[in-house]
């Protein structure tokens, strides 16, 4: 009897100090992979470069180095978990984010692969990589782009995926790569507010209908958050409490005003990678949540490059004609969900 009441007492204690009250935690995090090409010509797009017999002289052994390290730096986020959830964006085609997903280092995560080609010139895509536990995807499309000022301009989709976080709580998804900065930030900008406008125009549609709709927004935006396109249009600001109707935050903005950044370009640092959310997902009284600024980007000496200013500084595959042999021109960020 006595032993009886001491495991009772035991099990009332456990509950009374949380200490059974074990949080779940997910990553969800974003990499610009910069141009992950196969080997194959397309004849639909244009990666004659991306070819052994190309300009960039792109053959199966810097392929397959590439998509290793990639693999690495990935695996390495959050390394006693692999994320949960990761988006890409500059990827070929479905075959080489499953070759990514099949490296040892993320080959335990059993990745399951959500992609459709973009009408982009380039031939680059998004895509979103999930683990089966932890994501399940019941609807997905993408989101194409116009802008009527130049009806032939052609810029990759929006990759929009709804599913259920653990069977318990629907997410809305969208992986996002904004037309790029050539000729200059602000004559480039109007294809960028094209962008937030018609994820601005789908995500007042979702939270007209739930207020409470937990939604991302991941990608390489080619803007920073005190830009226009993402302050303004998209209305992803950096408030904290008494969100307005259809206002967003950009968890990066924190890390953005301490003037770090992504990308560095001509000595300067760009926060052009960002996680945008609604204001469920900032609120632990409505399930899984993140906190403000909790955006972070991952940088290790080991995938950098020490710049002639002493800087460490994205390790690239390529500048311009030559082979660097690293992995990304970009830092991957990530977040966490708790519950």
């Amino acid at each position: 009897m006595k032993k009886i009441l001491f495991v009772g007492l035991i099990i009332v204690l456990i509950a009374t100090t949380g200490i059974s009250q074990k949080k779940e935690k997910t990553t969800i995090a974003f990499y610009n992979v910069e141009n992950l090409f196969d080997t194959i010509d397309n004849p639909l797009t244009w990666d004659e470069d991306f070819l052994p017999q190309g300009k960039l002289k792109w053959n199966t052994q810097r392929y397959q180095d590439k998509l290793s390290k990639l693999a690495k730096v990935l695996s390495s986020i959050t390394p006693n978990n692999l994320p949960g959830i990761i988006g890409l964006c500059e990827v070929e085609n479905r075959n080489v984010v499953a070759e990514l997903a099949a490296q040892n280092h993320l080959r335990k995560g059993k990745y399951r692969i959500i992609h459709k080609d973009s009408p982009g010139n380039r031939g680059i895509d998004c895509a979103l990589l999930y683990k089966k536990r932890v994501f399940k995807p019941v609807a997905q499309q993408n989101i194409s782009i116009s802008i009527p000022s130049n009806p032939n301009f052609k810029t990759r989709d929006i990759l929009y995926v709804k599913g259920k976080l653990y069977k318990k709580e629907y997410l809305h998804i969208f992986v996002t790569h904004w037309p790029s900065r050539r000729g200059g930030q602000k004559k480039s900008e109007k294809n960028r507010i094209a962008v937030a406008e018609e994820i601005k125009s789908v995500t007042d549609s979702i939270l007209k209908m739930n207020e409470d709709a937990k939604i991302i927004i991941m990608g390489d935006f080619n803007d920073e958050p005190s830009n226009k396109a993402v302050q303004e249009i998209l209305n992803a600001k950096n408030e904290t409490g008494n969100y307005a109707p259809a206002q967003l935050h950009n968890l990066m903005f924190a890390t953005h005003l301490k003037k770090q950044g992504s990308y560095y370009y001509r000595g300067n640092w760009n926060m052009l990678d960002n996680f945008v959310v609604s204001p469920a997902l900032l609120d632990p009284s409505k399930g899984y949540y993140t906190a403000h600024g909790a955006g972070k980007i991952f940088k290790q000496s080991w995938f950098c490059y020490r710049n002639k200013k002493d800087i460490l500084v994205p390790s690239r595959t390529y500048g311009g004609p030559n082979y660097y042999g690293g992995y990304s021109d970009h830092f991957p960020i990530y977040f966490i969900l708790t519950k």
